[in-house]
Formats: structure tokens, sequence, C-alpha cells
């Protein structure tokens, strides 16, 4: 079976398209929490070139954010999914994290057709009138375009990994069963379940078999939307199919535990799981 084969069921989506609703990325925090905590990491962009990018793709440029380091070239380049809350000073933070040890990182704003996330206030509507409305396919293609930006903009087109959070996790999935050019996927917490739509045929579990790259998941044993036994499902059925994943369940965090702007984030699991992430890019030859 080849790649197109496998994933069939992403291609079938409806062609016609809005336009790009946002047109640049979230200023500050997204408006969607409560309240931003007080431990919000900030990672100063000394020594980088960071900021906001545009990313040509099929019908259109896409926002996007990236950052790297000012001198050199060929940088090991890692995708950077977001949450469902937009391409936000969290998300633009774990870039400049990433270009601080000497990544290119790119940061897609992948819902930018279906509306403005920097306005949107209520999970509720982010999930009715954004989330639930971009195809899955969509979301492959957004991601291939971010890493040819990136192969042409500084980055390495052969050392290639990506990281997502949440909603991203579970893109980080689908995109490690979609393109056979990664070295490595680190998955924080995302979805392996869900209802299946027209747009979004399968739930992330369905890819764990496909994988094409060494996949690290990072889960929290009090995450009630995520059961662990659905993330020992997903790594047995990736495990049955020869791949390597490897699994850790931090059992005192709750969900977006890596979040640390929001009251979620659970500094203990966060530490030890980006170490994780950046050693599993480091072994499988990302960095």
């Amino acid at each position: 079976m080849n790649d197109t084969d496998e994933l069939a069921g992403l291609r079938n989506y409806p062609l016609a398209r809005r336009g790009f609703v946002m047109t640049s990325i979230i200023s500050g925090f997204t408006l969607a929490t409560s309240r931003v905590e007080a431990q919000a990491i900030t990672t100063d962009a000394t020594g980088l070139v960071a900021g906001e990018i545009k990313i040509p793709t099929k019908d259109g440029l896409m926002p996007g954010y990236s950052a790297r380091p000012a001198k050199g070239n060929h940088f090991p380049t890692v995708l950077v999914i977001e949450e469902i809350f937009g391409v936000h000073e969290y998300i633009k933070d774990i870039c400049r994290r990433f270009a601080k040890l000497g990544y290119l990182a790119v940061a897609p704003e992948l819902y930018a057709r279906q509306g403005d996330l920097s306005k949107m206030t209520d999970v509720g509507q982010i999930m009715r009138e954004v989330i639930s409305k971009t195809p899955d396919a969509e979301v492959m293609s957004d991601l291939d375009a971010a890493a040819a930006w990136a192969a042409k903009n500084h980055g390495s087109a052969t050392k290639l990994a990506v990281v997502g959070f949440c909603r991203g996790g579970r893109a980080t999935w689908m995109y490690a069963a979609h393109n056979p050019k990664l070295k490595a996927a680190a998955a924080w917490y995302g979805p392996l379940g869900g209802q299946p739509s027209e747009i979004q045929p399968k739930p992330a579990i369905e890819f764990a078999d496909q994988i094409k790259c060494p996949l690290l998941g990072l889960y929290g044993g009090k995450d009630p939307s995520i059961p662990v036994e659905l993330v020992r499902q997903a790594e047995a059925r990736a495990k049955a199919a020869k791949k390597t994943v490897e699994i850790v369940i931090y059992p005192d965090a709750g969900h977006a535990f890596h979040a640390d702007y929001r009251p979620s984030y659970n500094k203990d699991a966060a530490e030890d799981g980006w170490k994780r992430t950046l050693a599993w890019f480091k072994r499988y030859g990302v960095a």
C-alpha cells in the first residue's frame, strides 16, 4: 500500500475556499483563556531572527511565525503545531525556545481560513466554527507548505521534525503518517479518538500503525479528555506494526500540562517532557 492509498480518506474535501480570514497571527496571548498565569515563560529574541511570516499555499498566503538563529544556514527544522487557540504568544515562545537551541522553528496558522481566532473568547465557538470545519487533508497540505517554506528559508530539507500540542498533538500523529521525510515527531497530549466527519474522517489512533518516523507521545494520567487506555491502544497498534513509538504518562498531570500560561501547567511534567522531546529529536538525527 502506498502513501496515497493509506490516506485516501483524507483526500476528499471541498475545494472551494473563502480565502484567509486571518491575515496575521495573534498579538499576545489568546483571549480564550480566563487569565494568563504568572509563570508564563518568556524567551527573548536576542540572537534570533524571529517574527511573522507568510507561507505560500495552494490558495494563498497563510500567516505564521518563525524563529531561527541570526547566523548560519540549513538549520534543523521543527514544525510547531498550535493548540486550538491559534499562533499566539505561547506558540511563538516555543518557536523561540527551539531557535535558541539551533533550530528553525515554524508555526503555521492552520485555522486562518475558518475564522478570526484573535477575536474569539469562547472555546465552544472555536470548536464549532473553526476546528470542526478544518479538513484534515488541508492541515496535512498546509504542514507540507510550511516544510517547503522552511527549506527555502534557512532550514534543512532533510533534518525535519514535528511537535504539536493539544489538537496539534492529534495532527502530529497524522503528519507522522503522512510525510515520509520526517525524522521524528513529538505529540503532547494529542487526542486519539473523536467522532469522524466527512472532512475529518479518521481518528488519530487509526494512523498509529502508519507512522513513518519515530514518535514520542507525552500524556497526562489525569487528563479526562484522553483516556490512558486509548493512549496505550495507540501504542500497541504502532508497536504491532513494528513502528518506533515511546509513550510517557505523567500520573499527576492533566490536559495541557505544558501550557505555562494556563492553570493546567505542571512544571515537573512540562520540563521532563521538553527534555525528552529534545533528546528524541537528537536521537533520531534531527539536531
